[in-house]
């Protein structure tokens, strides 16, 4: 099958999906530097994309947008069936209740335990659990990132990649609909990399989450995704599956997938 047909095939199956996150020629400056321009993209039920790009490509911002830490200069986010830009701020607080956020650092609290750590978004989020099922809900999420043993240990006794993983547990805790997954490897060793990866995919197996993977690993994108989407200058270069990537003869995109 030529390029042209199957990127053809790809646009056919989009269309037949459901929408989880539509955004459509979003715009964002800091003062006279643009940094997104006109971006337009949409994630699907089930799915995990990654958007690859070089660093100042617009990546973190365009993440940040979507559950409004940065309001946009113009464009529409449609997240869940919700229009972003529109929320008071009851209602965005309710729409980020279904959203994981891993944040690039981790941002665990450096003086709360593990345990402490994952049981602060329960009792915020899920307020109708009593502690025999916030104790069960942790031990849950523990042994999904295989750290079972960390439990009542602080962050500041935890290696680079456990606490990545504390912090995926904290944000999968909650039962989120979508997450959101900003660097995810960035700073750890490649073992630890393909570690992480496995666990993105296993999450999205096991809670069926619909995943936004902001990356510039090209490994990563390559083990957890299964459409691409590359940021050039703040602006949507390429869409499609990996494959679209590794054959293309674009000298841009060559310099990504080597």
């Amino acid at each position: 099958m030529n390029s042209s047909k199957t990127e053809a095939t790809i646009q056919a199956k989009i269309k037949s999906r459901e929408q989880v996150i539509e955004i459509t020629n979003l715009r964002k400056g800091f003062g006279t530097q643009e940094v997104l321009k006109n971006v337009s993209l949409q994630l699907f039920n089930g799915e995990n994309l990654a958007v690859l790009g070089k660093s100042g490509s617009g990546k973190s911002v365009l993440i940040k947008c979507i559950v409004r830490l940065f309001n946009p200069d113009s464009g529409s986010i449609n997240v869940l069936g919700e229009d972003v830009s529109e929320l008071n701020s009851d209602g965005l607080g309710e729409l980020r209740k279904k959203i994981g956020f891993l944040f690039q650092s981790g941002a665990l609290y450096d003086s709360m335990t593990v345990r402490q750590n994952l049981e602060f978004p329960l009792r915020r989020i899920k307020k109708n659990l009593n502690q025999k099922e916030i104790d069960e809900k942790v031990k849950e999420v523990l042994e999904n990132v295989g750290l079972s043993d960390a439990i009542d240990k602080m962050p500041s006794q935890l290696s680079g990649g456990m606490r990545k993983r504390i912090s995926l547990a904290r944000t999968i805790v909650v039962d989120p609909e979508i997450v959101l997954y900003d660097e995810p490897t960035t700073g750890l060793d490649p073992a630890t990399s393909d570690e992480i990866s496995s666990l993105i995919n296993d999450v999205q197996k096991k809670y069926k989450t619909s995943s936004l993977i902001i990356t510039h690993d090209i490994e990563c994108a390559r083990n957890t995704a299964n459409r691409i989407i590359m940021l050039h200058n703040g602006e949507v270069y390429k869409e499609g599956e990996l494959a679209l990537f590794e054959k293309s003869d674009d000298e841009l995109i060559k310099s990504f997938f080597k």
